[in-house]
């Protein structure tokens, strides 16, 4: 079944790729740099013109809104399973010159979770968060929060409603591995100044959190083989 929905996966991924009229290698390049590095469009044009490649920030921007959701559903098939135990917090991100709400959560070791970008910080936006993330990887045994109500409401509402038990921990200080993991996701998205739209914020962070699992050794790999970030996410294209 694996085999089947990953084939299905790069179809779509080879379609995407044969409307898009440029070198493989050249597109895959820039939307990686654009999610790994603090990096603006405007910059990346620059540094392939630099290269001889001539292609503007426009275009970067497209190839990464087409190519980062394949690539994503790719690395969903492949990633590693999360820890029972949970540290989960959200961050302020702006679009269109308002703040939006990135609900992430960690495991104890650090890796990610999940993550979900919302419109409103409440209890919806919570719960709708910690439902996706179960549904991902199973009821966790605890669950760290800081002082968010919403936070505390969505998981008593979730333990209530589904009959499971869940150890809930409130204190601002067990979360700090979680507040030091949104610092690497917002360095990268600082360069672009705020995102325009809801729409595109939600995929472009898709992409720079992929990338971040990656980095974290969060893509399961063939035994016995090593590769680098890069390497493997140009695997998922593969």
């Amino acid at each position: 079944m694996l085999d089947f929905g990953q084939s299905l996966i790069n179809n779509s991924l080879r379609k995407v790729l044969k409307r898009l009229h440029y070198p493989f290698e050249v597109m895959l390049t820039c939307v990686r740099w654009y999610v790994a590095y603090p990096l603006s469009l405007r910059h990346i044009e620059e540094v392939m013109q630099k290269r001889g490649v001539f292609v503007d920030y426009v275009t970067v921007h497209r190839w990464a809104i087409k190519v980062l959701p394949v690539l994503a559903a790719v690395f969903r098939l492949r990633k590693r399973p999360a820890g029972r135990s949970w540290h989960m917090d959200e961050t302020c991100i702006k679009v269109s010159g308002q703040w939006k709400y990135l609900y992430r959560a960690v495991d104890r070791a650090g890796d990610t979770v999940d993550f979900l970008l919302t419109a409103k910080r409440d209890l919806a936006a919570a719960r709708r968060f910690l439902e996706r993330a179960i549904s991902l990887h199973d009821v966790p045994e605890k669950i760290s929060i800081g002082k968010s109500n919403a936070n505390t409401a969505a998981i008593e509402s979730v333990k209530a409603d589904a009959g499971v038990d869940i150890l809930m921990r409130q204190n601002k200080y067990l979360n700090n591995i979680v507040e030091q993991d949104h610092r690497a996701i917002k360095r990268i998205i600082r360069p672009t100044l705020g995102f325009k739209s809801f729409w595109s914020a939600r995929i472009i962070i898709v992409g720079i959190e992929t990338m971040h699992m990656i980095r974290k050794g969060q893509l399961g790999c063939p035994e016995g083989q090593t590769m680098s970030a890069a390497q493997q996410f140009y695997s998922l294209a593969a």
